[in-house]
Protein backbone atom coordinates (compact mmCIF):
# COMPACT_ATOMS: atom_id res chain seq x y z
CA UNK A 1 0.00 0.00 0.00
CA UNK A 2 1.28 3.47 -0.86
CA UNK A 3 2.19 5.64 2.13
CA UNK A 4 2.92 9.37 1.73
CA UNK A 5 5.89 11.53 0.71
CA UNK A 6 8.66 11.77 3.32
CA UNK A 7 9.78 15.13 4.69
CA UNK A 8 13.42 16.04 4.27
CA UNK A 9 15.63 15.77 7.36
CA UNK A 10 18.44 18.31 7.80
CA UNK A 11 21.69 17.08 9.26
CA UNK A 12 22.85 18.21 12.70
CA UNK A 13 26.26 18.36 14.33
CA UNK A 14 26.95 15.41 16.62
CA UNK A 15 24.40 12.70 17.32
CA UNK A 16 22.00 11.53 20.01
CA UNK A 17 23.10 8.89 22.47
CA UNK A 18 21.12 5.84 23.60
CA UNK A 19 17.36 6.27 23.98
CA UNK A 20 15.47 5.24 27.13
CA UNK A 21 11.73 4.57 27.01
CA UNK A 22 9.12 3.41 29.49
CA UNK A 23 8.34 -0.21 28.70
CA UNK A 24 4.78 -1.30 29.48
CA UNK A 25 5.73 -4.97 29.81
CA UNK A 26 8.42 -4.45 32.45
CA UNK A 27 6.76 -1.42 34.00
CA UNK A 28 9.95 0.59 34.01
CA UNK A 29 12.60 2.29 31.89
CA UNK A 30 14.35 0.30 29.18
CA UNK A 31 17.35 1.48 27.21
CA UNK A 32 16.88 0.63 23.57
CA UNK A 33 19.79 -1.33 22.11
CA UNK A 34 19.00 -1.77 18.43
CA UNK A 35 21.58 -2.92 15.95
CA UNK A 36 22.33 -0.93 12.82
CA UNK A 37 18.63 -1.20 11.93
CA UNK A 38 15.97 -0.49 14.56
CA UNK A 39 12.69 -2.33 14.02
CA UNK A 40 9.59 -0.27 14.87
CA UNK A 41 6.02 -1.53 14.49
CA UNK A 42 3.14 0.83 15.21
CA UNK A 43 -0.47 -0.28 14.98
CA UNK A 44 -2.37 1.68 12.37
CA UNK A 45 -5.89 2.87 11.70
CA UNK A 46 -9.15 1.13 10.95
CA UNK A 47 -10.19 3.37 8.04
CA UNK A 48 -13.86 4.05 8.66
CA UNK A 49 -13.52 7.69 9.77
CA UNK A 50 -11.05 10.57 9.68
CA UNK A 51 -7.89 11.10 11.74
CA UNK A 52 -8.59 12.69 15.12
CA UNK A 53 -6.09 14.15 17.58
CA UNK A 54 -5.85 10.87 19.48
CA UNK A 55 -4.60 9.13 16.35
CA UNK A 56 -2.31 12.03 15.52
CA UNK A 57 -0.79 12.01 19.02
CA UNK A 58 0.20 8.36 18.57
CA UNK A 59 1.83 8.80 15.19
CA UNK A 60 3.62 12.00 16.18
CA UNK A 61 4.99 10.28 19.30
CA UNK A 62 6.46 7.42 17.30
CA UNK A 63 7.66 9.83 14.65
CA UNK A 64 9.70 11.46 17.43
CA UNK A 65 11.16 8.09 18.34
CA UNK A 66 12.05 7.35 14.74
CA UNK A 67 13.69 10.76 14.31
CA UNK A 68 15.73 10.29 17.46
CA UNK A 69 16.89 6.80 16.47
CA UNK A 70 17.96 8.13 13.08
CA UNK A 71 19.82 10.98 14.76
CA UNK A 72 21.61 8.38 16.89
CA UNK A 73 22.92 6.74 13.73
CA UNK A 74 20.46 3.89 13.23
CA UNK A 75 18.47 3.05 10.19
CA UNK A 76 14.81 2.61 11.09
CA UNK A 77 12.67 -0.15 9.61
CA UNK A 78 9.21 1.23 10.33
CA UNK A 79 6.10 -0.86 9.73
CA UNK A 80 2.50 0.28 10.15
CA UNK A 81 -0.58 -1.77 9.36
CA UNK A 82 -4.01 -0.68 8.17
CA UNK A 83 -6.98 -2.72 9.40
CA UNK A 84 -8.91 -2.49 6.16
CA UNK A 85 -10.90 -5.65 6.89
CA UNK A 86 -12.88 -5.30 10.12
CA UNK A 87 -16.41 -5.12 11.50
CA UNK A 88 -16.50 -1.33 12.18
CA UNK A 89 -15.53 -0.67 8.56
CA UNK A 90 -18.27 -2.96 7.24
CA UNK A 91 -20.87 -1.48 9.59
CA UNK A 92 -20.05 2.11 8.66
CA UNK A 93 -20.06 1.26 4.95
CA UNK A 94 -23.48 -0.37 5.25
CA UNK A 95 -24.81 2.58 7.23
CA UNK A 96 -23.60 5.06 4.62
CA UNK A 97 -24.53 2.97 1.59
CA UNK A 98 -20.97 2.74 0.27
CA UNK A 99 -18.78 -0.21 -0.64
CA UNK A 100 -16.44 -1.01 2.26
CA UNK A 101 -13.44 -0.92 -0.07
CA UNK A 102 -14.34 2.56 -1.31
CA UNK A 103 -14.87 3.81 2.24
CA UNK A 104 -11.51 2.41 3.29
CA UNK A 105 -9.71 3.91 0.31
CA UNK A 106 -11.25 7.34 0.99
CA UNK A 107 -10.27 7.41 4.66
CA UNK A 108 -6.79 6.02 4.03
CA UNK A 109 -6.17 8.83 1.55
CA UNK A 110 -7.33 11.41 4.09
CA UNK A 111 -5.02 9.81 6.68
CA UNK A 112 -2.11 10.13 4.24
CA UNK A 113 -2.88 13.80 3.76
CA UNK A 114 -3.06 14.42 7.52
CA UNK A 115 0.21 12.61 8.19
CA UNK A 116 2.02 14.45 5.42
CA UNK A 117 0.71 17.79 6.73
CA UNK A 118 1.98 16.91 10.22
CA UNK A 119 5.37 15.97 8.72
CA UNK A 120 5.25 12.41 10.05
CA UNK A 121 7.92 10.28 8.40
CA UNK A 122 6.05 7.56 6.51
CA UNK A 123 6.49 3.86 7.31
CA UNK A 124 8.75 1.82 5.09
CA UNK A 125 5.92 -0.70 4.89
CA UNK A 126 2.33 0.53 5.07
CA UNK A 127 0.46 -2.76 4.89
CA UNK A 128 -3.26 -3.38 4.75
CA UNK A 129 -4.92 -6.66 5.63
CA UNK A 130 -6.16 -7.19 2.07
CA UNK A 131 -2.66 -7.08 0.60
CA UNK A 132 -1.26 -9.16 3.49
CA UNK A 133 -3.97 -11.80 3.47
CA UNK A 134 -1.78 -14.66 2.22
CA UNK A 135 0.89 -14.06 4.88
CA UNK A 136 -1.78 -13.92 7.59
CA UNK A 137 -3.52 -17.09 6.37
CA UNK A 138 -0.23 -18.98 6.25
CA UNK A 139 0.48 -18.09 9.87
CA UNK A 140 -2.99 -19.21 10.95
CA UNK A 141 -2.48 -22.49 9.11
CA UNK A 142 0.90 -22.92 10.83
CA UNK A 143 -0.70 -22.43 14.25
CA UNK A 144 -3.30 -25.06 13.41
CA UNK A 145 -0.68 -27.49 12.15
CA UNK A 146 1.36 -27.14 15.34
CA UNK A 147 -1.65 -27.74 17.57
CA UNK A 148 -1.49 -24.24 19.02
CA UNK A 149 -4.88 -23.39 17.52
CA UNK A 150 -8.19 -25.23 17.14
CA UNK A 151 -11.20 -25.19 14.85
CA UNK A 152 -14.70 -24.46 16.07
CA UNK A 153 -17.72 -25.24 13.85
CA UNK A 154 -19.90 -22.30 12.92
CA UNK A 155 -23.39 -22.55 14.34
CA UNK A 156 -26.14 -22.54 11.69
CA UNK A 157 -23.67 -22.37 8.84
CA UNK A 158 -20.76 -24.05 7.05
CA UNK A 159 -17.12 -23.72 7.92
CA UNK A 160 -15.02 -23.38 11.04
CA UNK A 161 -13.69 -20.45 13.01
CA UNK A 162 -10.12 -20.81 14.25
CA UNK A 163 -8.96 -19.80 17.74
CA UNK A 164 -5.63 -19.75 19.56
CA UNK A 165 -5.57 -22.06 22.58
CA UNK A 166 -4.35 -19.75 25.36
CA UNK A 167 -4.09 -22.62 27.84
CA UNK A 168 -0.92 -23.70 26.00
CA UNK A 169 0.70 -20.28 26.12
CA UNK A 170 2.78 -19.59 29.25
CA UNK A 171 3.69 -16.06 28.13
CA UNK A 172 0.06 -14.88 28.01
CA UNK A 173 -0.21 -11.89 30.32
CA UNK A 174 3.45 -10.88 30.13
CA UNK A 175 2.70 -7.63 28.27
CA UNK A 176 -0.21 -6.20 30.27
CA UNK A 177 0.14 -8.07 33.58
CA UNK A 178 -3.60 -7.67 33.95
CA UNK A 179 -5.66 -9.98 36.11
CA UNK A 180 -8.19 -12.23 34.44
CA UNK A 181 -10.97 -10.09 35.89
CA UNK A 182 -9.45 -6.95 34.36
CA UNK A 183 -9.16 -8.69 31.01
CA UNK A 184 -12.76 -9.87 31.05
CA UNK A 185 -14.03 -6.42 32.00
CA UNK A 186 -12.95 -4.93 28.62
CA UNK A 187 -12.61 -7.91 26.29
CA UNK A 188 -16.00 -7.64 24.61
CA UNK A 189 -15.90 -3.88 24.08
CA UNK A 190 -12.38 -4.12 22.61
CA UNK A 191 -13.23 -6.56 19.86
CA UNK A 192 -13.29 -9.88 21.72
CA UNK A 193 -16.05 -12.50 21.56
CA UNK A 194 -16.24 -14.01 25.06
CA UNK A 195 -19.79 -15.27 24.50
CA UNK A 196 -18.90 -17.44 21.48
CA UNK A 197 -20.16 -20.93 22.38
CA UNK A 198 -17.64 -23.75 22.32
CA UNK A 199 -14.43 -21.81 22.92
CA UNK A 200 -11.99 -23.59 25.20
CA UNK A 201 -11.44 -20.34 27.07
CA UNK A 202 -13.58 -17.25 26.73
CA UNK A 203 -10.43 -15.16 26.15
CA UNK A 204 -9.09 -17.30 23.28
CA UNK A 205 -8.51 -14.87 20.38
CA UNK A 206 -10.06 -15.35 16.96
CA UNK A 207 -7.51 -16.13 14.26
CA UNK A 208 -9.77 -16.84 11.30
CA UNK A 209 -13.49 -16.10 10.98
CA UNK A 210 -15.36 -18.41 8.63
CA UNK A 211 -17.38 -16.77 5.91
CA UNK A 212 -20.69 -15.21 6.96
CA UNK A 213 -23.36 -13.85 4.62
CA UNK A 214 -22.56 -10.38 3.34
CA UNK A 215 -18.92 -10.42 4.52
CA UNK A 216 -15.81 -10.56 2.32
CA UNK A 217 -13.86 -13.79 2.45
CA UNK A 218 -10.75 -15.48 1.10
CA UNK A 219 -10.16 -19.21 0.64
CA UNK A 220 -6.50 -19.68 1.53
CA UNK A 221 -4.06 -22.10 3.17
CA UNK A 222 -6.69 -24.79 3.65
CA UNK A 223 -8.59 -22.68 6.18
CA UNK A 224 -11.82 -22.53 4.22
CA UNK A 225 -13.48 -19.30 3.07
CA UNK A 226 -13.13 -16.58 5.71
CA UNK A 227 -11.15 -13.59 6.91
CA UNK A 228 -8.58 -12.90 9.62
CA UNK A 229 -9.26 -11.95 13.20
CA UNK A 230 -7.90 -8.63 14.36
CA UNK A 231 -4.83 -9.51 16.42
CA UNK A 232 -3.27 -12.01 14.02
CA UNK A 233 -2.82 -9.36 11.32
CA UNK A 234 -0.23 -7.48 13.38
CA UNK A 235 1.53 -10.68 14.46
CA UNK A 236 1.83 -11.84 10.87
CA UNK A 237 2.79 -8.50 9.32
CA UNK A 238 5.43 -7.75 11.95
CA UNK A 239 6.89 -11.27 11.68
CA UNK A 240 7.00 -11.01 7.90
CA UNK A 241 8.42 -7.49 7.70
CA UNK A 242 10.67 -7.24 10.77
CA UNK A 243 11.15 -10.71 12.18
CA UNK A 244 10.54 -11.63 15.80
CA UNK A 245 11.73 -10.19 18.11
CA UNK A 246 11.89 -6.58 16.96
CA UNK A 247 12.80 -3.47 18.93
CA UNK A 248 9.62 -1.48 19.66
CA UNK A 249 5.90 -2.25 19.52
CA UNK A 250 3.90 0.97 19.62
CA UNK A 251 0.32 2.14 19.85
CA UNK A 252 -2.22 3.68 22.17
CA UNK A 253 -2.74 2.51 25.74
CA UNK A 254 -6.11 1.08 24.71
CA UNK A 255 -4.16 -1.53 22.71
CA UNK A 256 -2.20 -2.93 25.68
CA UNK A 257 -5.00 -5.46 26.18
CA UNK A 258 -6.17 -7.31 24.27
CA UNK A 259 -4.41 -6.34 21.06
CA UNK A 260 -0.76 -6.20 22.03
CA UNK A 261 -1.13 -8.98 24.57
CA UNK A 262 -2.66 -11.29 21.96
CA UNK A 263 -0.26 -10.24 19.20
CA UNK A 264 2.71 -11.12 21.39
CA UNK A 265 1.21 -14.43 22.54
CA UNK A 266 0.54 -15.43 18.94
CA UNK A 267 4.10 -14.48 18.03
CA UNK A 268 5.46 -16.80 20.73
CA UNK A 269 3.19 -19.57 19.47
CA UNK A 270 4.50 -19.13 15.93
CA UNK A 271 8.20 -18.82 16.66
CA UNK A 272 8.80 -20.26 20.12
CA UNK A 273 10.55 -17.03 21.10
CA UNK A 274 9.05 -15.62 24.31
CA UNK A 275 10.12 -12.11 23.31
CA UNK A 276 7.88 -10.54 20.66
CA UNK A 277 9.07 -6.93 21.06
CA UNK A 278 11.97 -5.76 23.19
CA UNK A 279 9.98 -2.76 24.38
CA UNK A 280 6.30 -1.80 24.38
CA UNK A 281 5.75 1.95 24.20
CA UNK A 282 2.24 3.35 24.54
CA UNK A 283 0.65 6.70 23.87
CA UNK A 284 -1.85 7.89 26.50
CA UNK A 285 -5.43 8.74 25.61
CA UNK A 286 -6.59 12.15 24.41
CA UNK A 287 -9.91 13.38 25.75
CA UNK A 288 -12.50 15.89 24.64
CA UNK A 289 -15.70 17.05 26.31
CA UNK A 290 -15.04 14.89 29.35
CA UNK A 291 -14.46 11.57 27.58
CA UNK A 292 -11.75 9.77 25.67
CA UNK A 293 -11.80 10.95 22.07
CA UNK A 294 -13.28 8.08 20.06
CA UNK A 295 -15.06 7.40 16.82
CA UNK A 296 -17.78 5.43 18.60
CA UNK A 297 -18.65 8.38 20.87
CA UNK A 298 -18.20 10.98 18.15
CA UNK A 299 -16.38 13.53 20.34
CA UNK A 300 -13.70 14.10 17.75
CA UNK A 301 -11.34 16.93 16.94
CA UNK A 302 -10.30 16.05 13.40
CA UNK A 303 -6.92 17.02 12.01
CA UNK A 304 -8.46 17.56 8.57
CA UNK A 305 -11.06 19.97 9.95
CA UNK A 306 -8.44 21.97 11.82
CA UNK A 307 -6.42 22.22 8.63
CA UNK A 308 -9.48 23.22 6.61
CA UNK A 309 -10.24 25.97 9.11
CA UNK A 310 -6.83 27.52 8.47
CA UNK A 311 -4.90 26.14 11.45
CA UNK A 312 -1.22 25.69 10.62
CA UNK A 313 -0.40 21.94 10.86
CA UNK A 314 2.78 22.89 12.69
CA UNK A 315 0.65 24.42 15.44
CA UNK A 316 -1.26 21.14 15.67
CA UNK A 317 2.01 19.25 15.95
CA UNK A 318 3.27 21.65 18.63
CA UNK A 319 0.02 21.16 20.52
CA UNK A 320 0.67 17.40 20.55
CA UNK A 321 4.35 17.74 21.45
CA UNK A 322 3.46 19.94 24.44
CA UNK A 323 1.91 16.90 26.17
CA UNK A 324 3.80 14.02 27.81
CA UNK A 325 3.06 10.97 25.73
CA UNK A 326 2.37 8.75 28.76
CA UNK A 327 -0.09 11.13 30.43
CA UNK A 328 -3.78 11.34 29.50
CA UNK A 329 -4.85 14.85 28.54
CA UNK A 330 -7.89 16.70 27.26
CA UNK A 331 -8.01 18.96 24.24
CA UNK A 332 -9.11 22.57 24.65
CA UNK A 333 -9.05 25.52 22.30
CA UNK A 334 -6.72 27.23 24.78
CA UNK A 335 -4.08 24.54 24.19
CA UNK A 336 -4.24 25.16 20.46
CA UNK A 337 -3.97 28.93 20.98
CA UNK A 338 -0.89 28.38 23.16
CA UNK A 339 0.65 26.25 20.41
CA UNK A 340 -0.03 28.98 17.85
CA UNK A 341 1.68 31.55 20.07
CA UNK A 342 4.67 29.25 20.48
CA UNK A 343 4.88 28.75 16.73
CA UNK A 344 4.83 32.51 16.20
CA UNK A 345 7.61 33.00 18.76
CA UNK A 346 9.80 30.36 17.15
CA UNK A 347 9.16 31.80 13.70
CA UNK A 348 10.27 35.26 14.82
CA UNK A 349 13.35 33.89 16.55
CA UNK A 350 14.68 31.86 13.63
CA UNK A 351 14.23 34.92 11.39
CA UNK A 352 16.55 36.98 13.58
CA UNK A 353 19.91 37.88 12.01
CA UNK A 354 21.68 36.38 15.04
CA UNK A 355 20.73 34.69 18.25
CA UNK A 356 21.65 33.08 21.53
CA UNK A 357 24.06 30.13 21.25
CA UNK A 358 22.49 27.29 19.28
CA UNK A 359 24.59 24.23 20.17
CA UNK A 360 23.24 24.05 23.75
CA UNK A 361 19.74 23.93 22.28
CA UNK A 362 20.64 20.97 20.08
CA UNK A 363 21.93 19.04 23.07
CA UNK A 364 19.05 20.06 25.34
CA UNK A 365 16.48 18.85 22.79
CA UNK A 366 18.36 15.59 22.29
CA UNK A 367 18.73 14.99 26.02
CA UNK A 368 15.04 15.64 26.67
CA UNK A 369 13.89 13.28 23.94
CA UNK A 370 16.34 10.57 24.94
CA UNK A 371 14.65 10.58 28.36
CA UNK A 372 11.43 8.76 27.45
CA UNK A 373 10.54 11.20 24.66
CA UNK A 374 10.15 14.17 27.00
CA UNK A 375 8.89 16.54 24.33
CA UNK A 376 7.58 19.25 26.71
CA UNK A 377 11.11 19.73 28.07
CA UNK A 378 12.46 19.83 24.53
CA UNK A 379 9.97 22.57 23.64
CA UNK A 380 10.89 24.50 26.78
CA UNK A 381 14.55 24.50 25.75
CA UNK A 382 13.65 26.02 22.39
CA UNK A 383 11.36 28.54 24.09
CA UNK A 384 14.21 29.71 26.31
CA UNK A 385 16.43 30.21 23.28
CA UNK A 386 13.68 31.97 21.32
CA UNK A 387 12.88 34.42 24.14
CA UNK A 388 16.57 35.21 24.58
CA UNK A 389 17.06 35.70 20.84
CA UNK A 390 14.02 37.94 20.45
CA UNK A 391 14.82 40.10 23.46
CA UNK A 392 18.49 40.90 22.75
CA UNK A 393 20.51 42.15 19.82
CA UNK A 394 23.64 40.57 18.49
CA UNK A 395 24.80 37.04 19.21
CA UNK A 396 25.77 34.17 16.96
CA UNK A 397 24.64 34.67 13.35
CA UNK A 398 24.65 30.91 12.73
CA UNK A 399 22.37 29.98 15.63
CA UNK A 400 18.95 30.77 14.07
CA UNK A 401 19.60 28.38 11.19
CA UNK A 402 20.97 25.73 13.55
CA UNK A 403 17.95 25.89 15.82
CA UNK A 404 15.64 25.88 12.82
CA UNK A 405 17.32 22.68 11.59
CA UNK A 406 17.16 21.18 15.09
CA UNK A 407 13.43 21.61 15.53
CA UNK A 408 12.95 20.34 11.99
CA UNK A 409 15.11 17.21 12.31
CA UNK A 410 14.25 16.20 15.87
CA UNK A 411 10.79 17.66 16.53
CA UNK A 412 9.39 17.68 13.01
CA UNK A 413 8.53 21.39 13.11
CA UNK A 414 9.20 23.20 9.84
CA UNK A 415 9.74 26.91 10.38
CA UNK A 416 9.76 29.38 7.53
CA UNK A 417 13.10 31.22 7.41
CA UNK A 418 11.43 34.32 5.98
CA UNK A 419 8.69 34.66 8.62
CA UNK A 420 7.74 38.19 9.58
Amino acid sequence: MRSWPPPSLPGLPGSAGPVTVHDTASGGPVRLRPGPVAGLYVCGITPYDATHLGHAATYVTFDLLGRLLRDAGHEVAYVQNVTDVDDPLFERAERDGIDWRDLGAREIELFREDMAALRVIPPDHFDGVVESIEVIAEDVAALLASGAAYRLPVEDGPGHDVYLDLAQRPTFGDVSHWTREEMLSVYAERGGDPDRPGKRDVLDPLLWRAERPGEPSWDLAGLGPGRPGWHIECTAISRDRLGIPFDVQGGGTDLVFPHHEMSATQGEALTGDPVFARAYVHQAMVGYEGHKMSKSRGNLVLVSRLRASGVDPMAVRLLLLAQRHRVDWEYTDALLEEAERRLDLWQRAVHAPAGAPGLPVVEAVRDALRDDLDSPSALAAVDTWAYATCSTEGGDPSSPALVRDTVDALLGIALRPNAA
